[in-house]
């Protein structure tokens, strides 16, 4: 068994897009219209028929606050690997990303954690 898909919910798609695609790096890899919607995913360049991450819509009535409530208590709604989280940190805050933790070192692992623009807090580490 392997993950092939997972999500976050997002605000806005084509917002979305812009930032996973023009600001962290991720490039698209399937845009299906599914009615007024888009079934919206990116992968990673370094691995792109690796698992997708689906830029889904967050219309649905449990989403907001769930999402909200994530965001008030600072908690990450999903990670991802970088090989540097300090470097990535000093690329992302170059282009405006705005970070809620400064890396910090946490036993084996450092984090960053910073706002997707979309209505999440994303969590970097390595």
């Amino acid at each position: 068994m392997r993950i092939i898909l997972t999500s976050v919910f997002v605000d806005d798609q084509e917002k979305a897009l812009r930032f996973y695609t023009e600001v962290l790096g991720f490039v698209k890899k399937n845009d299906v219209p599914v009615g007024e919607d888009r079934w919206l995913t990116v992968v990673s360049p370094q691995d792109p028929d690796g698992t997708e991450l689906l830029l889904e819509p967050s219309g649905h009535r449990a989403v907001k606050p769930f999402t909200e409530a994530l965001v008030a208590d600072g908690i990450p709604f999903t990670s991802f690997r970088v090989d540097d989280v300090a470097a990535e940190y000093e690329r992302l805050r170059g282009l405006g990303v705005r970070f809620m933790q400064e890396p910090a070192a946490m036993g084996p692992v450092t984090t960053a954690v910073f706002d997707d623009t979309c209505g999440n807090l994303i969590q970097i580490a390595h």
